[in-house]
C-alpha cells in the first residue's frame, strides 16, 4: 500500500510539524509589546495544533512501516515581528506544497486514509496561512 516515496514525504511532514511547534512558540514566548500581546495566545494555539499533527502523522507512519524522525526542520524563531511572521507565512506556504503532494501520492497509491488525514490537516494549515497573511497587513 505504501511506498517508500510516501515514507519518505511523511517524515518532511512530521519534520515540518515539530519544526513550527517549536519555532511559534518560541515565538509566543518572545512577543512583548501590545501586537504580541493581540497574537500571542493565537500563536501558542497554533503550536499546539502543530504538535498534534505530527503526533497523528507520526502514528500514521508508524502503521505504513516507517519510523518517524524525531528531528525537527530547522528552526527560525526571527528577531522582529516582521521576520517572524513572514517566516511563518513562507512555512506555512510550504506546508500547503507538501501536504497537496502527499494527498496526490497517497490517492496514487489507493491509500484514502492518509489522503483524508491530509486533507484534514491541510484545512488547518490553510487556516494558518491566512492567519499569518492577515497579520502581516497589519505590520
Amino acid at each position: 500500500m505504501s511506498s517508500k516515496e510516501l515514507i519518505e514525504l511523511l517524515n518532511q511532514a512530521i519534520a515540518r510539524e515539530l519544526q513550527v511547534s517549536i519555532q511559534y512558540m518560541w515565538q509566543h514566548v518572545q512577543w512583548r509589546g501590545v501586537r504580541g500581546f493581540a497574537v500571542s495566545d493565537e500563536l501558542r494555539k497554533i503550536a499546539i495544533t502543530e504538535m498534534k499533527h505530527a503526533e497523528m502523522i507520526a502514528e500514521r507512519l508508524n502503521y505504513l512501516g516507517g519510523i518517524p524522525t524525531t528531528q525537527p526542520a530547522p528552526i527560525n524563531v526571527g528577531k522582529t515581528l516582521k521576520e517572524m511572521i513572514e517566516q511563518d507565512m513562507k512555512d506555512e506556504e510550504n506546508a500547503i506544497k507538501l501536504y497537496k503532494q502527499i494527498i496526490q501520492k497517497a490517492r496514487e497509491l489507493g491509500d484514502i486514509t492518509t489522503a483524508t488525514l491530509f486533507e484534514k490537516i491541510l484545512a488547518d494549515e490553510e487556516e494558518h496561512h491566512d492567519f499569518f497573511t492577515s497579520l502581516l497587513e497589519e505590520i
